[in-house]
């Protein structure tokens, strides 16, 4: 019988802090077997919860609760995103630094600001900052960390009295969050957003006061052009496969053999709202034609489906064939269509890229990445999915 301990605790936090229960629903989740409990990460655009049952059951209900919006903070700081080229050891650390002393109840071993001798409040970058001049980073894979001490001009580091770095770890599972490098960081913005906005609605608008701020300014209009985003979404879709080359060394045996590089295919499925709703001609065109001059000189397969209630027709472009066409339909929608047909479809698309008003019954969880292209007075139709408001 599966475990029911994650569930529960989810439960839990929806009665308590409802605002963090519902984000937690809007995560995929996988199982893993690291030693953490947890651990969140964004693959591909999509958010994950990757959580081993096991170790998770070993901690008290109060640690499970607190483990679990540690991990809501770490997705709405998008810390696994703003590692850039710093030490991920060093990072990660700072990273739980900011967000632990929020957080009552938290594991038995969490890092805390006060056996790092600096103060609480401060952003991951400010403890890096001021932590990471007294380490011995070495490399930036490895944990790169020796046992520095405290200069004679009062630098901050590891001193003599604070917790040696080389012992720290962190609270949750940080070595999944080398799989967010798949997602544009703009495009992770976009997510977070969407994700952020679903949780606050179905907790009646109650966010606790401690990332009220946070969550205020990420729900401002976003300033990022939609076709900035559309493309992050179509480069990531298309990022599938392997093949090798000469040029790259291999990572383990230098040039003995070849290494590999990622293959760029766009195989993609485009649903288009052709109900009266959504009857906008020049929206239409404009989204059809920056998608068309993506597409155009890649290796690309796009399958078009025109529907309302129903698919209405199916239009298919491969490569530089790939032009700009306009069908008008009308009716009332279901967007459940374009998702049925994708799952009928071999090879399966790498994405799908749904332009509608969001206002139609759609599946209540979907299994390939999901671009939902609204209208400006449109409504996102599910939780799942990165929202994108297009206005032309």
């Amino acid at each position: 019988m599966k475990s029911r301990v994650l569930e529960n605790a989810i439960v839990r936090l929806l009665k308590k802090r409802p605002f963090y229960g519902e984000f937690i629903l809007n995560l995929h989740r996988v199982a893993v077997t690291t030693a953490h409990a947890l651990g969140v990460t964004i693959r591909d655009g999509i958010p994950l919860l990757c959580v081993n049952e096991q170790a998770f059951a070993a901690l008290a209900p109060g640690s499970q609760e607190a483990l679990l919006e540690h991990c809501v903070k770490h997705l709405l700081h998008l810390h696994m995103a703003r590692r850039k080229e710093r030490n991920r050891h060093c990072w990660d650390i700072c990273c739980d630094l900011a967000i632990n002393p929020t957080i009552e109840g938290m594991p038995a071993g969490s890092p805390m600001p006060a056996e790092f001798e600096v103060p609480d409040g401060l952003a991951a970058e400010e403890y890096y900052a001021l932590l990471v001049p007294g380490f011995d980073i070495g490399n930036l894979s490895g944990r790169g960390i020796g046992a520095a001490q405290r200069d004679h001009g009062g630098e901050v580091g590891a001193g003599d009295s604070g917790e040696p770095v080389e012992q720290a770890g962190t609270s949750d599972d940080h070595s999944c969050w080398q799989e967010s490098d798949s997602t544009p960081l703009r495009l992770a913005e976009e997510m977070v957003r969407s994700i952020t906005r679903e949780a606050r609605l179905k907790s009646d608008g109650e966010v606790p006061a401690d990332i009220l701020n946070l969550v205020d300014n990420l729900l401002r209009p976003s300033a990022i052009p939609w076709r900035q985003v559309l493309r992050q979404f179509v480069a990531t879709a298309g990022r599938v496969g392997r093949q090798s080359t000469w040029q790259r060394e291999h990572r383990r045996f230098n040039h003995e053999v070849p290494g590999t590089r990622k293959r760029h295919r766009l195989n993609l499925l485009i649903g288009i709202d052709v109900s009266d709703s959504t009857n906008i001609l020049a929206l239409r065109e404009s989204f059809a034609r920056e998608l068309m001059g993506i597409a155009r000189g890649r290796d690309a397969q796009i399958t078009v489906l025109y529907a309302n209630s129903r698919i209405q027709r199916v239009e298919s472009f491969k490569g530089e064939n790939v032009h700009a066409v306009s069908y008008q339909g009308g009716g009332f929608t279901d967007l459940r269509p374009v998702f049925e047909y994708a799952q009928s479809m071999s090879p399966l698309p790498a994405a799908i890229i749904y332009i509608t008003d969001g206002f139609g019954d759609a599946p209540e969880q979907m299994e390939f990445p999901t671009l939902w292209v609204l209208t400006a007075d449109g409504e996102k139709p599910v939780p799942w999915g990165v929202e994108l408001r297009l206005e032309v």
